[in-house]
């Protein structure tokens, strides 16, 4: 008995490993672009705020037009997906943003940037709730943890590429045709997409019929670790208003609130510790963070696979990115700082890559597509309001500390959330269970 089981467990692995190979490398590219659109704005903002007349305020408003966009239209989005599935809507996502990314080259002051950037928030809404569900369809809960994290790695390596690619066009072609080239990319990775994505395993020519039968066994197999699954029955809107995922909605406010500090200000910041550099070079300088990121990432994403717990394996990066902006605040050498702009980076994005296992674990299957983009759209939030936040405190002080010390205050708030969200689920799970 002890032997079949382990035989079918190692098929559901290697069928497992079959589709990370053939679906995640991709869906990561594609991620590259989408987080490439949404902060291309940040390293463009170098010369784009001279040459728009921005302050820090309308630059920060800039970014908040672009998420409450997104926001708005985030949930109906995940919900024609699972209408209509991910093979059409996904490349129906990528090219229309990647038009209107392009398009922001045209803007001539704040207000027709502002119109700009919500034209993008709104074309590119659902893109990354949809993949995060789409991969609930095709890897096991054991699994999770790695794919999450390739497909969260796009957000450094963007941040280490598109930094250099940013800095080189910027000093090279403007800002203009910054925009240009690195939005229209995104129209041709979007007609690829529709070749190359199925809707189900059961649609993939690549699969056998006993890889397809080995999928869908670890599939249904029950997840273990700190998760609890609701009880069967429950109406969609009764789940999404449960404790544990409320609580890990704050939870991922918090952690957006880190991730949007690091992509919008952290250019600007080194750009006052390296006043005199080229733009070229503060791109190079960027790219650091990000690199070390990168190494990290699939260590720690492995490691919470392997041990089967979650909540750590998030509280802990998460305490990582605070003490790393308690350094950029209070730290005055450049080297100090740039250590503080590391850990701000390894800890913000590892933290993010397990956060993404969790709702799949409080959420049944009806309920996926609605609880993955609520939990994101309240993330948005932070994305809305922490540009704005910053940007204001660094226009009536001069300063990016009371900004950066809002931010490590939400990250606090986050960690503290993490924590209760398992102890809540199993007392919501009594609760039910007295029903």
């Amino acid at each position: 008995m002890q032997a079949a089981l382990a035989a079918e467990l190692d098929e559901e692995q290697a069928v497992s490993a079959k589709v990370f190979r053939r679906l995640m490398w991709f869906l990561m590219l594609l991620f590259v672009w989408s987080y490439l659109d949404r902060v291309n704005v940040n390293y463009a903002a170098l010369r784009m705020n001279a040459d728009l007349g921005l302050t820090s305020t309308m630059f920060g408003i800039s970014n908040a037009v672009f998420y409450i966009a997104y926001l708005m239209a985030e949930i109906p989005s995940n919900m024609v997906m699972a209408r209509v599935g991910a093979r059409l809507w996904i490349p129906r996502i990528m090219i229309t943003w990647g038009i209107a990314s392009a398009a922001t080259a045209l803007a001539t002051g704040p207000q027709s940037l502002y119109s700009l950037r919500a034209l993008v928030g709104l074309a590119e809404a659902g893109f990354l709730p949809g993949v995060l569900l789409y991969m609930t369809y095709w890897f096991p809960p054991s699994y999770r943890g790695r794919a999450a994290a390739l497909l969260i790695m796009a957000q450094p390596i963007t941040q280490a590429f598109g930094a250099s690619l940013s800095g080189v066009l910027l000093d090279v072609v403007g800002w203009r045709w910054l925009f240009v080239i690195e939005g229209l990319p995104a129209v041709l990775f979007g007609a690829v997409a529709y070749f190359v994505l199925r809707d189900t395993p059961q649609k993939a020519r690549w699969l056998s019929e006993p890889e397809k039968l080995a999928l869908q066994r670890a599939l249904d197999r029950p997840a273990t670790g700190d998760g609890s699954a609701v009880r069967p029955g429950l109406s969609v809107i009764r789940e999404i208003f449960t404790a544990p995922v409320l609580l890990l909605a704050i939870v991922y406010f918090g952690l957006v609130s880190t991730l949007v500090a690091n992509s919008t200000w952290i250019p600007q910041i080194i750009r006052a510790v390296l006043p005199h550099g080229s733009f070229t070079m503060v791109g190079l300088v960027n790219a650091i963070p990000p690199l070390l990121t990168i190494a990290v990432m699939p260590w720690w994403a492995a490691r919470s696979d392997r041990r089967r717990e979650r909540t750590w394996h998030v509280a802990l990066p998460l305490m990582l990115a605070a003490c790393g902006w308690l350094m950029v605040i209070f730290l005055e050498a450049p080297v100090q700082r740039m250590v503080g702009m590391v850990f701000c980076s390894i800890g913000t994005f590892s933290a993010q890559s397990i956060f993404w296992t969790l709702p799949s674990l409080y959420l049944s299957a009806k309920a996926r597509p609605v609880g993955i983009a609520f939990v994101n759209a309240v993330g948005l939030l932070g994305s809305a309001l922490g540009p704005y936040v910053v940007g204001v405190l660094k226009d009536l002080t001069g300063s990016f500390t009371p900004g950066l010390l809002f931010v490590v205050a939400m990250i606090f708030m986050g960690v503290v959330c993490v924590f209760a969200t398992p102890a809540m689920a199993r007392r919501h799970a009594m609760r039910l269970a007295t029903i």
